[in-house]
């Protein structure tokens, strides 16, 4: 099994593991130049302000709910990466950074979610970021099962394994959010009927080799939990 553990809002969960007070208020994190808007927390979200909009654009919103607003300090965020994928490796034997706040992990000797758990914490206690795990058979899955861990689950675990659940799971994901589909690509889905990852894993390989390449037949053997 694969892990994908993936840092919570990691720019905004940065700016706060060093000030209590910010909990559960509202922090965004601005681009260079305090152009636009590149990190919410939770509650900076929940006012509907967007990722990528232009910071002038929410002043009234900002000064209105109090939200706290930090330019980007890449070297913060370079360090506090760096403390949780030193833990990581010395959690767990293969571990692929795969970037600044992200990582899969082999799982495949820690099937016990208590012991994943136990990793999720440790994270937590030595560097106060919030993280989310997503465990199934391919990257591709784990990634699907990260999303359903951080947007539905409180526990911040999800093991995504068994064809029914996989099924369901991929009925209910959107195919513009599977790894490895850009904007286009998922417009150009939509044009043929194609909403779900489950819709897509279903087509004819032979026609998603002709309209998306090789890499969309391989991302289709991802979603049958195919290595």
């Amino acid at each position: 099994m694969i892990g994908l553990l993936d840092c919570n809002n990691f720019y905004a969960s940065c700016e706060r593991a060093f000030n209590p007070l910010l909990r559960n208020t509202p922090v965004i994190v601005l681009s260079n130049n305090d152009g636009c808007v590149i990190a919410r927390s939770n509650e900076a979200k929940s006012l509907g302000i967007r990722m990528g909009v232009p910071a002038f654009k929410v002043k009234n919103l900002i000064q209105k709910n109090h939200v706290h607003v930090f330019s980007s300090n890449y070297a913060l965020y370079g360090d506090m990466s760096e403390r949780v994928m030193n833990i990581l490796k010395r959690e767990v034997e293969n571990v692929e950074v795969y970037s600044i706040d992200e990582a899969f992990l082999d799982l495949s000797q820690l099937p016990d979610k208590e012991r994943i758990k136990s990793i999720r914490d440790k994270v937590f206690k030595w560097t106060n970021l919030p993280v989310s795990i997503g465990v199934a058979p391919t990257k591709c899955l784990s990634k699907v099962a990260n999303q359903i861990a951080k947007k539905k689950l409180k526990s911040g675990i999800y093991i995504l394994e068994g064809e029914k659940n996989i099924s369901q799971a991929l009925k209910e994901f959107s195919v513009a959010d599977l790894w490895g589909i850009g904007r286009k690509t998922a417009q150009k889905l939509k044009a043929f009927g194609i909403y779900t990852a489950l819709q897509f894993r279903e087509c004819d390989s032979t026609w998603v080799k002709k309209k998306l390449s090789v890499n969309g037949v391989r991302l289709q053997k991802e979603l049958f939990g195919e290595v």
